[in-house]
């Protein structure tokens, strides 16, 4: 402890000024807004870009733009399909969640896999949400399988994300990447993941359905 320099017998100790470093550290503030949780996949991670340049990040500016008090959580893992998401979920939803906004299931289709078990995977995620007290509102975000996989199969792909929104209650965005998907301008060098300016327009794609549930 330090010590003031007095006359007499009984020197009192001198305050410690600001930033000592034997005074305490401040407590940083508690973000007390409702969080607005994306799990994604690199679509949602932001690919080769900045993470400020993603969609979740420019969701979070039109947020704060219309004064809507929401925490945006980018949890989008590279790689990640739809078996992985709904095993991550547990460990994502121990924070209370107010907006879930899933998109998953694109590795799966560039993958092949099997539209049931994606169906399944999704169902899980569903039903996992739907567990939280009180649930958060889903957003599902709908994706197209490549056209190598064949028409039949990109039409069972295609049908899984509005039957498991109907069935579920959440809000759907029909597909992510519409009017980016094989847009050659809006797509980085490798043809599947979209530029900054390409976040742009799914940042819009989102809002449209998004904005109107966040009242």
């Amino acid at each position: 402890m330090l010590l003031a320099c007095g006359r007499g017998r009984g020197a009192r100790p001198a305050e410690e000024p600001a930033g000592s470093p034997l005074s305490p550290a401040p407590t940083p503030p508690v973000d007390a807004r409702p969080v607005l949780l994306f799990v994604g996949t690199s679509l949602t991670a932001g690919y080769g870009l900045d993470p400020a340049d993603a969609f979740p990040a420019l969701i979070q500016a039109r947020l704060d733009e219309a004064g809507l008090r929401y925490r945006v959580v980018n949890a989008g893992v590279s790689g990640e399909t739809s078996a992985g998401a709904l095993r991550r979920l547990d460990w994502l939803l121990k924070q209370p969640v107010a907006v879930l906004v899933v998109e998953t299931g694109a590795n799966d289709g560039l993958r092949g896999q099997d539209p049931d078990a994606t169906r399944a995977n999704l169902e899980g995620v569903m039903e996992r949400a739907k567990r939280q007290v009180p649930p958060p509102r889903v957003v599902l975000l709908g994706m197209e399988a490549p056209p190598n996989n064949g028409e039949e199969y990109r039409r069972r792909f295609r049908a899984i994300y509005p039957e498991v929104a109907r069935k579920n209650g959440a809000a759907l965005v029909p597909f992510l990447l519409d009017g980016v998907a094989g847009v050659a301008s809006l797509n980085q060098a490798d043809g599947v993941h979209p530029t900054a300016e390409g976040h742009r327009h799914l940042a819009d794609t989102v809002w449209r359905v998004l904005r109107p549930i966040l009242s």
